[in-house]
């Protein structure tokens, strides 16, 4: 058996990496091909006309049941989860919990791909933000398969493929022009042994199968508990993996890489700043008013109380411009050389 299963996934910046990649193979190439592109769960996707355009090979949306054919590009619609099923027969589209804040989501579909098809995937993960695809690449490479990324100093955003890099030591780190080459490479040789596939992946790929509305009270759950919240559903966070690497899948199943997580809840205290802001000056406009009014009235100690109130909101206000100031800094180390 080859590898006949190539999983990509991309986000910001990714539509002219897929273009790259799919225009440069040829016809006859004897894998299937798999894409999640970030997009808008309520938007419309015109990257399978894009895809078809750029190469060979005809793009279309996935369809939910059907078979897998090599020579095809099957890309995952708006807010479903693009899944592999059978042994990489045949697809299912499902609207499982969001990881990483999407849905579709890349780990999604490369932990599908790792489980069913095990040593014949191989998966890149191409320009993008945060690192969503960074978990799914590790669970490509328990499972036998073989790990590629997109030379962040080539992606338009590198966070996607670095954070891959760094956390799955991909095995190969290439331009996107000159991944068709090493794709039809990876494409024609002998896929690896067969693996034992872990069980937590197995349970992890259930999970992004459910729908929402089905889930019954003792859905089964991976990881142990945190003491962190989720930020979608407020359910408590399980830690999946070690303390040198977490990341957390929520009980509902909403799921995180680290970064991510961080930066949804960095998202969430800059809107609750930005309420507290703008409360604070409302308040110190009332105040001031309040103290315009007491003048009139020759209250000179009610006056005073509400110039007083004024400027204390308006040192609250000016502290909590501050805090935001600071959430608006990177809050992660940029990679130096």
């Amino acid at each position: 058996m080859n590898h006949n299963i190539i999983v990509m996934g991309a986000s910001a910046g990714g539509v002219a990496a897929l273009k790259t990649v799919c225009g440069g193979l040829p016809r006859d190439l004897p894998a299937a091909l798999f894409v999640v592109l970030h997009v808008a769960p309520a938007g419309h996707s015109n990257l399978p006309d894009i895809l078809s355009r750029a190469g060979p090979l005809k793009a279309h949306h996935a369809v939910d049941g059907e078979q897998v054919h090599p020579g095809r590009i099957y890309v995952a619609p708006p807010d479903q989860h693009l899944i592999l099923a059978d042994g990489g027969t045949r697809v299912m589209l499902r609207r499982g919990p969001r990881e990483n804040r999407t849905r579709p989501a890349v780990d999604s579909l490369f932990r599908s791909a790792a489980v069913a098809c095990g040593s014949q995937v191989v998966g890149i993960v191409l320009s993008g933000m945060l690192d969503d695809g960074a978990e799914g690449l590790v669970a490509i490479r328990r499972c036998g398969g073989i790990t590629v990324v997109q030379d962040p100093a080539d992606a338009e955003w590198p966070d996607m493929p670095r954070n891959a890099q760094e956390r799955a030591d991909a095995e190969y780190c290439s331009p996107a022009a000159d991944l068709p080459a090493l794709l039809q490479q990876l494409a024609w040789s002998t896929a690896g042994p067969t693996v034992p596939i872990p069980a937590e992946l197995v349970l992890e790929v259930q999970i992004s199968c459910q729908e929402i509305a089905a889930m019954g009270k003792e859905m089964a759950t991976v990881g142990k508990p945190s003491v962190l919240g989720c930020p979608e559903c407020g359910g408590v966070l399980n830690t999946v993996g070690g303390e040198s690497s977490p990341r957390f899948r929520c009980q509902i199943g909403h799921a995180y890489g680290l970064k991510t997580l961080i930066a949804h809840q960095t998202e969430a205290l800059e809107l609750a700043l930005g309420v507290a802001f703008r409360t604070q000056r409302d308040r110190q406009t009332l105040f001031q008013s309040l103290e315009r009014a007491a003048i009139q009235h020759d209250q000179a100690g009610v006056a005073s109380r509400w110039q007083s109130a004024s400027e204390e909101a308006q040192r609250s206000a000016e502290l909590i411009a501050s805090a935001i100031e600071t959430l608006r800094q990177p809050p992660f180390p940029t990679a130096v050389g």
